[in-house]
């Protein structure tokens, strides 16, 4: 329903859309507040129910009735009378001056501090600052400061301003919206203007079929879960420094107690990990190498494995440390892990080229390298737009497609995989790719749906199907095709000079690691589209050096024969070439 249709209510059939969801999948999950809200909000005025929807979407939990100004509501003040008889509004709420001084104007605060400084007992030493201002030239910001010291305590409305005609009404049910908002999404990141966006068109989602299991939630315990550990992640971080270290053992030891009730749920329980994960890596930056090791040692977190090893060198376990690298070494998790394990053996044992040899991880890529001087009049560019420019020519453009054009074709490709309706992998209809993605058997579980697709890449019908999905699903939301990014003629010329063997070896990558490997992959490409071939150029500036992930991508494709190229940049003198004249083409260095 758009926001230009006849139906002003559109907001309200929306919210109401949602409680119809959450009723038919999760009312075995509800509370009692909560049954009565879903079970009974049908039966308010539907002047109330609109406007109790327009403040739960506007941000509170405070307002006053002047502000809520909607023509198809009318008067807020008789469409809040039964929203206060359910006490989910408050309709006299007693307002600290912090909460009062987000609702009122500089000229109303004006109004109060003069009304303050004619009460005030003329010996009263909360008023200095506030006498000492020019009420008429003073900013809202030296008022509040002024009346933060010299205001009462907290009072109604009324009481703040006796002769204004306005009211304040307090959204008394914040919580438990929330909580109902988390069901619906299994996340706290999404609100109820997803529908909003959705029939606007300015976000598409890819529709997957959902019955009434299709839900984040399990049983009541996990929202409870989710919630502690949302609030666990804010306490620390959001600690003042000099409490950080307590509150963060308070977060492990909820942590602790949390875990049998987030093992079950395996997106929980990988939500667990993430928040003990950076609880140790808080503790390593205040230097408390104890309690990051108590962080990290009972945590399935992908890097904390290789963090305890760094965390028993700080805590003076050598030898513990060399123990528990090589072991990583000898069984990896993944490509990062065992780059990072190689790496440590090398220092720790003082073997590095041994160590390097066993782990071909860790090998120097056997990569092209050139450099590359950009003209002075470029200077205004990033690095990587300067060098594309420098490049490019008729016969071979050069395009800037950093981690979107493989990793677009991948998603075009394997998109029945991908958005495949498995249990656990889709909870509501606005979702931009599966809630498994990082699960540990995400590709195992859809081995036969990947299988298929590949496939197409010996049968040579992956072009068509590529370029018929590119126009069937564009602008629909995906984790791997950034749609901005690509167009058809950039499509047109990665199908024309990839070789297919080449997609195949690029989307192996991308399964053996789907979150991981979707970065790291070159900068640009250059097409010779008359000799249907290509070479993937990294580019790097002046200090800027290779991070691991794109180590990691170049040796993988150097490994396999793939034109991968190194372009070290520099920037040509202004004083020693005022003209600059157009780049020679780079040669390789030896």
């Amino acid at each position: 329903m758009l926001l230009d249709s006849p139906d002003p209510f559109y907001y309200l059939a929306n919210f109401e859309r949602a409680l119809g969801w959450l009723d038919a999948r999760c009312a075995d999950l509800f509370d009692a507040a909560e049954q009565r809200f879903v079970q009974g909000f049908g039966a308010l005025p539907r002047a109330s129910r609109a406007l109790f929807v327009r403040m739960l979407m506007r941000k509170g939990p405070q307002f006053r009735a002047s502000k809520l100004d909607y023509a198809e509501i009318g008067c807020p003040r008789a469409a809040a009378t039964r929203l206060i008889e359910t006490g989910w509004l408050d309709g006299a709420p007693v307002l600290e001056f912090d909460a009062l001084a987000a609702l009122v104007t500089r000229a109303e605060l004006q109004a109060l501090a003069v009304r303050l400084l004619a009460q005030a007992h003329e010996n009263a030493a909360e008023f200095d600052a506030l006498r000492a201002l020019n009420l008429r030239s003073a900013t809202r910001a030296a008022m509040l400061d002024a009346l933060t010291v010299a205001a009462p305590p907290a009072r109604g409305w009324d009481a703040w301003f006796p002769d204004s005609p306005d009211t304040v009404f307090h959204f008394a049910v914040t919580a438990l919206c929330e909580r109902l908002r988390l069901m619906f999404f299994g996340n706290l990141r999404q609100d109820w203007s997803e529908f909003v966006l959705a029939d606007l068109g300015v976000y598409r989602y890819e529709p997957v079929p959902l019955d009434g299991a299709s839900r984040a939630f399990q049983q009541r315990a996990d929202i409870d879960a989710y919630l502690a550990l949302r609030d666990c992640r804010d306490a620390f971080d959001l600690a003042p420094q000099e409490q950080h270290a307590d509150v963060l053992a308070a977060a492990l030891d909820i942590l602790d107690a949390l875990a049998p009730h987030t093992h079950p749920n395996a997106w929980l329980r990988a939500r667990h990990d993430r928040v003990r994960h950076a609880a140790g890596q808080a503790a390593e930056k205040l230097g408390d190498a104890a309690l990051a090791m108590r962080a990290y040692q009972a945590c399935g977190h992908p890097e904390s494995r290789y963090r305890r090893v760094r965390v028993l060198e700080q805590l003076g376990r050598r030898d513990d440390a060399c123990a528990l690298a090589e072991t990583i070494a000898a069984a990896p998790a993944n490509e990062e892990e065992a780059q990072r394990a190689a790496r440590t053996l090398g220092r720790l044992t003082r073997k590095r080229a041994s160590a390097r040899r066993e782990h071909a991880t860790d090998t120097a890529p056997t990569h092209t390298s050139i450099e590359l001087t950009l003209p002075a009049g470029y200077a205004h560019l990033r690095v990587e737009e300067a060098s594309r420019r420098a490049l490019a020519s008729n016969a071979a453009p050069v395009f800037y497609v950093e981690n979107t054009l493989i990793t677009g074709l991948f998603g075009l490709l394997c998109w029945p995989a991908l958005f495949a309706p498995l249990p656990g992998a889709f909870f509501h209809p606005f979702q931009r790719g599966p809630a498994d993605l990082h699960a540990a058997d995400f590709v195992t579980r859809r081995d036969a749906l990947f299988a298929a697709c590949l496939a197409e890449l010996e049968t040579g019908s992956y072009r068509a199907t590529i370029k018929q999905r590119f126009a069937d699903k564009y602008g629909t939301q995906s984790p791997f095709v950034a749609w901005p990014a690509l167009d058809d003629a950039l499509l047109a010329l990665a199908l024309d000079c990839f070789p297919a063997a080449h997609l195949r070896l690029w989307f192996e990558r991308l399964l053996r690691e789907p979150a991981a490997n979707r970065s790291g992959l070159p900068d640009l490409v250059r097409f010779w589209p008359g000799e249907r071939r290509y070479e993937l150029i990294e580019v790097k500036g002046p200090g800027d050096r290779l991070q691991d992930n794109q180590r990691r991508w170049l040796a993988y494709c150097a490994a396999h024969g793939m034109p991968v190229t190194v372009l070290q940049a520099r920037w040509e003198s202004r004083e020693t070439t005022p003209n600059p004249s157009p780049p020679p083409t780079p040669t390789p260095t030896p």
